[in-house]
């Protein structure tokens, strides 16, 4: 054996195998962007509708495993765990001390399937820019209403 191959086998007996692209791991619970099918930002976990984007991805993708961001409330995670079990994809909570990802939930392929758009867009958003246009309807017409009174 040469010297670099006893070094590396020493490193790691002490440290564990080295992981590949361990930061990109961290930030997708424990799985590769290259394997994401679709992902939901914590912010979107907390909210109380399931997103109709992940069941239709578990359907497209059966044979897809979920991760859960276990620094959550299982009172979050539940929903879609019972999703996930409904359509007998297997979860995974995954807590990582170390590391707070951004993100709640992934889900994704054991191979790689490099999907480009992954993120889905915030539910909440779409129903306040339907509130800021009647809001600005409902405006205008009392603007109208006072400006025919004079």
């Amino acid at each position: 054996m040469s010297r670099l191959k006893v070094e590396d086998y020493l490193e790691q007996g002490i440290h564990g195998p080295q992981e590949i692209k361990a930061g990109e791991r961290r930030e997708f619970l424990g799985t590769l962007r290259e394997r994401v099918v679709i992902v939901l930002k914590r912010s979107q976990v907390f909210e109380t509708n399931v997103y109709p984007e992940i069941e239709q991805m578990m359907k497209q993708y059966p044979h897809s495993k979920l991760f859960l961001n276990g620094q959550m409330d299982y009172q979050y995670l539940g929903k879609y765990i019972k999703l996930a079990m409904r359509h007998d994809i297997p979860y995974k909570i995954v807590l990582n001390k170390d590391h707070n990802s951004d993100l709640g939930l992934v889900l994704a392929e054991s191979n790689a399937i490099n999907k480009e758009e992954i993120y889905i867009q915030k539910q909440i958003h779409a129903q306040q820019v339907i509130k800021k246009k009647s809001f600005t309807a409902f405006f205008k017409r009392c603007v109208k209403k006072l400006l025919k009174k004079r």
